[in-house]
């Protein structure tokens, strides 16, 4: 497996959708953000796209891996790899917002990073569509931040 930065043009929509199902939503950020690659053999299997919000703080925005090559430590590896690729690029606070339930929030846990705050109706009021997960609706967000 080979960990990269890559250009945000050579990232499939497709693989971004699996994490984010709003294509107007991936639209805000994708084109200005820092997009961290997992690849086997030249295909991009998954993708960390990080966006710089200040001279300090860079937000994940989206941590995807094709659904076939799930369950592998990919996206787990990917992620390791772009949080230590940014302090070069002057980082020390790494934030991203989640559902408040479900696999993404104790996956970003064991990966160190702690709730900030609650963002109360956010996938109500930010999502044409709900979000289920495990028959459940996606309504309030948390933030999440780690410190690298």
């Amino acid at each position: 497996m080979e960990y990269n930065e890559v250009k945000s043009s050579e990232i499939p929509i497709d693989l971004l959708l699996e994490a984010d199902p709003s294509e107007a939503s991936i639209t805000t950020y994708l084109s200005d953000s820092w997009c961290f690659t997992a690849s086997d053999k030249g295909q991009i299997l998954g993708v960390c796209a990080v966006k710089f919000q200040n001279s300090t703080l860079a937000e994940i925005y989206n941590v995807s891996v094709y659904p076939e090559h799930q369950g592998r430590g990919i996206g787990s590896e990917l992620l390791k790899f772009a949080l230590a690729n940014l302090p070069m690029k002057g980082i020390k606070r790494v934030e991203l917002g989640t559902g408040t339930f479900g696999y993404q929030l104790t996956y970003y846990q064991r990966l160190g990073f702690r709730v900030e705050s609650v963002v109360k109706d956010y996938f109500l009021l930010n999502y044409p569509e709900p979000i289920f997960e495990n028959s459940i609706q996606h309504k309030d967000m948390l933030r999440l931040y780690v410190l690298i």
